[in-house]
């Protein structure tokens, strides 16, 4: 894997962990404030929307510009790719603050399509869910500029900024939440509605910090950049309607790959209470879609982290290989990518999978069956999440974005077609089964195109892989036999019993999985030269 890739991968996988787990540690003071599944669905009801609404406003262009900033770098041609980020930030901020009219206005619309039926059997009343979807609807003013001015750092091959920032914005946001919902709740003796919706509005202050970090990394790395524009070879000359039809084109496929896992939680929001109803669950129907859609989520969302981290590392990377014809170099990021993304993710997915009663009893401090049986099918299901997103990301690198548009769809019509009849059959873990339907033939359709269009070998990928799903077969076995000696003297339901287990299997898994890696030297092929030096510390050949 070249430097750059693995040096900007690694910086913003650490951002990217940082944030998602602080956005993790914080839901157990969050639960306790506001108290279980139903109000976190209501949360959920807000975000859910936001989260479409977010990737509808940038429209891709954040992703689009590091595409192509890195593309007329590469060039050398740095007043374009000045020009196109200048041209962007106006246009940011005209799509933030519409798209922010439209959530707030239309919010009883949206309403209404997941609430449908009688107010009076639902925990929360329509209104309640209105409330909250305008409170979050504010972060849409912010964000889209502030995803932009990342996304040209990203470009420039340089990840500091993004990273920085994406941790400052979540520590903000996340004290805002947490202190808002207190005193809402316990200093003011408010309602559940009001202090949810302060949660929800946490995003718009945590996005205001987010942006003063990047103006300040802007105002610290601006005398470099203005060298750059010395050196500008200045043989191109693009207008800025030329830019943006090619970065609408190219950024389209982009919107579609932001709001995949938010269309997927629609879906469900859309059709659980129907499914639930019809097998005579109607009552609970909100408890059980938070315990999916926000409690369970938010602790398989974090094995994704790394792929995060990999697909906006990988367009800038793999654009500026195609660009220049370095097929090599575009094969070696590929390979390496897919090889590292399944070498950690595999593990730490089935691992939580495994160990999910005391995970749950840790975060939420509840030893509910459904809650335990829905992590332990959904946390495997983060593996196809990480798969589509960097395959998502190597398609827009080698320009066959319109593909990403058919693999969704495909996706997303798998979902709606399977959710009902599954959830009526499995209950809440249908919805599961239904996502991880759609997420592999979206996985599977990228696969055929990186294959025909990049002429990829996946040859490599397929026999290391086999070599990872036996490596973690013996570390899962060993875990086992750990957690069930461990079980039979704690308790895997109590908080800081469950701590226990948790660390103690944890490690087990860790120093077998570990073992092995580097006992086979598949570690050293992945790794290079840092797994060298591991090896030298623990005397190890």
């Amino acid at each position: 894997m070249s430097s750059n890739l693995l040096r900007g991968t690694f910086i913003l996988t650490l951002g990217t962990i940082i944030s998602k787990v602080l956005g993790l540690f914080y839901v157990i003071p969050f639960d306790a404030i506001v108290g279980g599944s139903g109000p976190e669905a209501l949360y959920q009801f807000g975000y859910v929307p936001y989260n479409i609404f977010i990737s509808i406003s940038t429209a891709g262009v954040p992703l689009a510009v590091a595409k192509y900033v890195a593309k007329y770098n590469a060039l050398e041609e740095y007043a374009v790719s000045r020009k196109l980020f200048r041209s962007s930030v106006y246009l940011m901020l005209a799509t933030g603050f519409l798209s922010f009219l439209a959530m707030y206005i239309f919010a009883p619309y949206f309403t209404e399509m997941v609430m449908a039926g009688n107010d009076n059997a639902q925990q929360f009343s329509k209104a309640d869910v209105t409330t909250v979807i305008r409170a979050v609807s504010f972060a849409l003013i912010i964000i889209p500029v502030m995803s932009l001015i990342r996304g040209f750092f990203q470009g420039h091959q340089s990840m500091g900024p993004s990273a920085v920032s994406q941790v400052v914005e979540q520590i903000v946001r996340i004290l805002f939440m947490l202190v808002g919902a207190y005193i809402v709740l316990h200093v003011l003796h408010g309602s559940i509605v009001t202090a949810i919706s302060a949660a929800t509005f946490a995003a718009f202050v945590g996005g205001i910090a987010g942006l003063i970090i990047l103006i300040w990394y802007w105002k610290k790395r601006k005398p470099g950049l203005d060298k750059m524009l010395e050196q500008d070879k200045g043989t191109m000359q693009v207008s800025v309607w030329s830019m943006y039809k090619e970065i609408i084109i190219s950024a389209l496929p982009f919107v579609f790959v932001g709001i995949a896992n938010s269309l997927y939680q629609m879906v469900d929001q859309l059709t659980v209470k129907r499914a639930m109803e019809a097998i005579h669950m109607g009552k609970i129907w909100e408890t059980q879609l938070g315990i999916l859609n926000f409690q369970s989520h938010k602790l398989v969302i974090i094995p994704v982290s790394l792929a995060t981290a990999f697909s906006m590392t990988l367009v800038p990377m793999i654009t500026e290989a195609f660009s220049k014809g370095r097929r090599d170099l575009l094969v070696r990021s590929v390979d390496q990518t897919l090889q590292v993304l399944l070498f950690i993710t595999i593990p730490a997915a089935m691992g939580m999978s495994i160990l999910a009663k005391p995970i749950f009893a840790i975060f939420y401090n509840v030893d509910h069956a459904v809650s335990v049986s829905v992590l332990s099918n959904y946390a495997p299901v983060a593996i196809l999440f990480s798969l589509y997103s960097v395959t998502a990301a190597i398609m827009q690198g080698i320009n066959e974005q319109r593909w990403t548009v058919l693999s969704l769809l495909v996706g997303i019509l798998l979902k709606l077609s399977f959710n009902i009849p599954l959830i009526k059959i499995f209950g809440i873990n249908g919805a599961v089964y239904a996502t991880a339907i759609g997420y592999t033939a979206s996985i599977l359709i990228s696969f055929v195109v990186i294959k025909v269009f990049a002429d990829y070998p996946f040859r490599m990928v397929i026999r290391r892989t086999l070599l990872i799903v036996v490596f973690n077969a013996v570390m899962l076995a060993a875990v086992w036999v750990v957690y069930q000696a461990l079980s039979l003297v704690l308790t895997p339901s109590s908080r800081w019993q469950a701590f226990v287990i948790l660390a103690i299997c944890a490690s087990t898994g860790v120093l077998v999985y570990a073992y092995l890696g580097l006992k086979s030297k598949l570690a050293d092929k992945l790794f290079g030269v840092r797994i060298q030096r591991v090896k030298a510390l623990l005397h190890m050949r």
